[in-house]
C-alpha cells in the first residue's frame, strides 16, 4: 500500500474499533469498501427529473433506474422493462415492466408508479426542470394491465428509446414524489440507496440489499463530493483523498498521466461550452451584435489558455460527436475589425456594456472573454457565482433576467449519446425558453423551431441529418450563442479503481466501479 492510499484508508477509520488489550484491531477488510468521488459541483436536485446538469445525473445515477438503460457499449438494454415493442407507425409503444422489484422505501414498482411518473412531467403546472423534453413527443401514458405501459406518442420520434434513459426517464417513488420529499431525498430502484445527504458537503450512498438485481458487485459506498478549484481536485487525487476525480481540470492531465499511481482517462467529448445571449435585451435583440461578439471571440485561445489543447473550436452547435454533424462549417473566424463593423452598422461604433453570470469553474471563461470583447469596445461585467444561485438566475425568466440586467449566461451542454434533437430542443427551441427550458436567452426563429420538429419525426437518417445540417446554418448565421469549444472527457482515478466509465459528454458510472 502507498503513503497516499494509506492516508485514505486513515482517514475512513472512525469505523475501526480497537480492543485495548493486546492492541487488537479489526482488520482493514472489515470496514466499508467506499469510493469518493470529486466533482466540480454540488447535486441541484435529488430529483432526477427536475435537473438537468451532468454533474447531478452522476451523483443520482447509481441510485435510479429507467425502462432501459445504456450500457458500456453504449447500447441500450433493459432495465426496468423486460421488453417493448411499436405499432408500425412508431407512435404506440408497448412495455413489459420487471416483476418483484421494489423503490428504496418499499412501494412497489408497477405500472402504476410509471404512469405516475410520466403525469408529473405531462403536468405543466408542476414545473419541473427536465420535463419539456418529454411533453414535445408523449401524449399519453396508460396501464394497460398492473405490469404492462403503453406510450402514444404525438408524432415519430426515432429517439424516442435513447429518451427513456435520461433523467426525466428515470423512475422516482411515487410515495416520495407525493410527499414532496423527492428534490432532497432520492427513493429510487437502482443498485444504491441514499444514507446521507448533507448539503453543502457531500452524499453518501450504500449497497441496496434488496435490489432486484441481486447484491451489487461494487463498493460497499460511494461517496461525492466537490469543489470549485481545481488545485484541491487535484490534491485530493494525489494523497487519496478522492478516488475519482471528474472532469479532470485540464491543467494536471500531463501529471496525473505521468504517475503511475494513477490513471488519465480521455475521450472524444459532447459537451459544447457557449455564451446564451439574452436575445430580449438591447442590443442583443440585434443579430449583427451577436455575430460581432462571436467574431470578437478567440476560440483558438480559449482553448490553449482554458483547456490546454483538450478541446476544439466549436464551429456548430452540435459535438463532432453527434449524429448530423457537419465539419465543413467555419461561420466565425477571429476577427476584429469585422466585429467593429457589425457594432458601428447597428449603432454601436464606440460599444456598449453588458454583463454575464457564471459558475466558479468557468469563471477563467468569463475573465478572457472580457479582455478579448474589450478590443471592439465592449465592457463584459463578469458575475461569479455559487452553482445553486447560478442556476436560478440561469433560468430565470425573461422579467427576472430584466430585473437582474443578465445580459448573457455561460454554460454548456451535452446530449451525449442521445441524438441531435436533445441538444437543439432544450437550447434553441422557442418552446424551451427558461425556465421551461435551457433556452436561456429566449431566442425564437419560427424557422428553426420547423426544423428541429421536423427532423426529430424523420425516420429516415439521412435525410434527418440532412435537416440538422440546415438547422445548424441557421443558429450560426442568427448567432443566439456564442460559441466557444467542444471539451474533450477527461477524468482521472486512483490505479487501484476498476470499473468506472464514461457516457460521452461526461457523465461518469461508478455503480459498478471495485477498489483493488
Amino acid at each position: 500500500m502507498t503513503t497516499s492510499q494509506l492516508s485514505f484508508v486513515k482517514s475512513r477509520q472512525l469505523a475501526l474499533m480497537c480492543a485495548v488489550v493486546g492492541t487488537l484491531c479489526l482488520p482493514a477488510s472489515a470496514m466499508a469498501a467506499t469510493l469518493t468521488v470529486m466533482q466540480t459541483e454540488a447535486p441541484r436536485s435529488m430529483d432526477p427529473g427536475d435537473q438537468t446538469a451532468t454533474f447531478t445525473a452522476d451523483v443520482l445515477d447509481p441510485m435510479y433506474e429507467g425502462l432501459l438503460v445504456r450500457t458500456p457499449d453504449l447500447s441500450l438494454q433493459p432495465a426496468l422493462a423486460t421488453e417493448w415493442n411499436s405499432d408500425e407507425a412508431g407512435l404506440v409503444w408497448t412495455f413489459k415492466l420487471r416483476e418483484n422489484v421494489s423503490f428504496h422505501d418499499g412501494t412497489p414498482f408497477n405500472a402504476d408508479a410509471v404512469v405516475k411518473n410520466f403525469a408529473r412531467h405531462l403536468d405543466p403546472k408542476r414545473g419541473l426542470a427536465a420535463s419539456g423534453r418529454l411533453r414535445a413527443f408523449i401524449d399519453s401514458v396508460t396501464a394497460t394491465d398492473p405490469m404492462t405501459v403503453q406510450f402514444k406518442l404525438k408524432k415519430p420520434y426515432p429517439a424516442f428509446l435513447a429518451l427513456l434513459t435520461t433523467g426525466p426517464c428515470l423512475m422516482v417513488s411515487p410515495t416520495a414524489d407525493a410527499a414532496g420529499t423527492i428534490g432532497s431525498k432520492a427513493v429510487g430502484t437502482g443498485p444504491y440507496k441514499l444514507a446521507e445527504y448533507k448539503s453543502g458537503d457531500y452524499v453518501l450512498e450504500q449497497k441496496n440489499p434488496a435490489y432486484w438485481g441481486g447484491a451489487p458487485k461494487g463498493v460497499d459506498e460511494i461517496k461525492w463530493t466537490w469543489t470549485s478549484e481545481p488545485s484541491v481536485m487535484n490534491m485530493a487525487l494525489q494523497t487519496g483523498d478522492a478516488d475519482i476525480v471528474n472532469p479532470l481540470p485540464p491543467a494536471f492531465a500531463a501529471q496525473i498521466e505521468a504517475n503511475p499511481e494513477m490513471k488519465l482517462n480521455k475521450s472524444d467529448g459532447s459537451a459544447v461550452f457557449w455564451v446564451s445571449l439574452n436575445t430580449k435585451l438591447k442590443p442583443l435583440d440585434d443579430v449583427r451584435v451577436r455575430q460581432a461578439l462571436n467574431y470578437a471571440t478567440d476560440q483558438a485561445g480559449l482553448v490553449k489558455a482554458i483547456m490546454q489543447g483538450y478541446a476544439v473550436p466549436a464551429n456548430s452547435p452540435l459535438a463532432p460527436v453527434t449524429p448530423g454533424y457537419d465539419a465543413t462549417l467555419a461561420p466565425y473566424g477571429y476577427n476584429i475589425e469585422k466585429a467593429k463593423k457589425l457594432l458601428a452598422d447597428a449603432g454601436y461604433p464606440e460599444g456598449f456594456e453588458m454583463s454575464t453570470i457564471v459558475q466558479e469553474p468557468e469563471a477563467r471563461i468569463g475573465q478572457l472573454l472580457q479582455g478579448m470583447w474589450s478590443k471592439i469596445g465592449v465592457k463584459l461585467d463578469v458575475r461569479r457565482m455559487e452553482s445553486g444561485v447560478w442556476a436560478k438566475a440561469a433560468f430565470a425568466d425573461p422579467a427576472g433576467k430584466q430585473a437582474d440586467g443578465t445580459g448573457s449566461v455561460i454554460a454548456s451542454w451535452s446530449s451525449g449519446v442521445n441524438g441531435a434533437d436533445l441538444q437543439f430542443r432544450p437550447l434553441y427551441h422557442s418552446a424551451s425558453a427558461s425556465p421551461a427550458g435551457a433556452n436561456l436567452g429566449f431566442f425564437n426563429d419560427p424557422a428553426l423551431d420547423g426544423l428541429v420538429d421536423k427532423a426529430a419525426s424523420t425516420l429516415d437518417e439521412k435525410a434527418r441529418n440532412d435537416i440538422y445540417v440546415e438547422a445548424q446554418k441557421l443558429i450560426n448565421d442568427q448567432a443566439p450563442h456564442v460559441l466557444l469549444y467542444t471539451t474533450q472527457d477527461l477524468y482521472a482515478t486512483r490505479a487501484n479503481v476498476k470499473g468506472v466509465w464514461l457516457v460521452p459528454g461526461g457523465q461518469v458510472e461508478v455503480e459498478g466501479a471495485t477498489k483493488d
